[in-house]
């Protein structure tokens, strides 16, 4: 993948992980290659200055990606959370780009489902 201003932290061969990406990044990932995203962050975690998974959403669609939300705790990720992380691995299309408030999160979801 070539080279971006976004701060993406590869952590699999298709697989990186991101902190908080606006809506406006979605065109940039999917010209890096990108094919689907995964936004780990609930609504408003963050305040209303935090765009919406459904604004990310809009602007992944409309730039051809894949998008799904999972949103889940920073502090604890279920049994639950897990696998559903692990179903969206397993079917959405790569590269995945995983995004949550710093990129820790999605990196903690990915191995441990990882581990399933």
């Amino acid at each position: 993948m070539s080279s971006t201003s976004l701060p993406l932290n590869p952590i699999a061969a298709d697989v990186c992980v991101a902190p908080q990406l606006p809506p406006e990044a979605m065109a940039e990932l999917a010209a890096l290659g990108f094919r689907s995203v995964i936004n780990n962050r609930p609504d408003f975690e963050g305040g209303p200055d935090q765009p919406t998974s459904a604004a990310v959403e809009a602007a992944a669609l409309a730039a051809g990606l894949q998008y799904r939300h999972l949103p889940v705790a920073g502090g604890y990720q279920s049994p639950e959370e897990i696998a559903a992380f692990a179903q969206l691995m397993a079917e959405l299309p790569r590269p995945v780009l995983c995004f949550c408030r710093s990129g820790a999160r999605s990196t903690r979801l990915y191995m441990q489902a990882g581990a399933l």
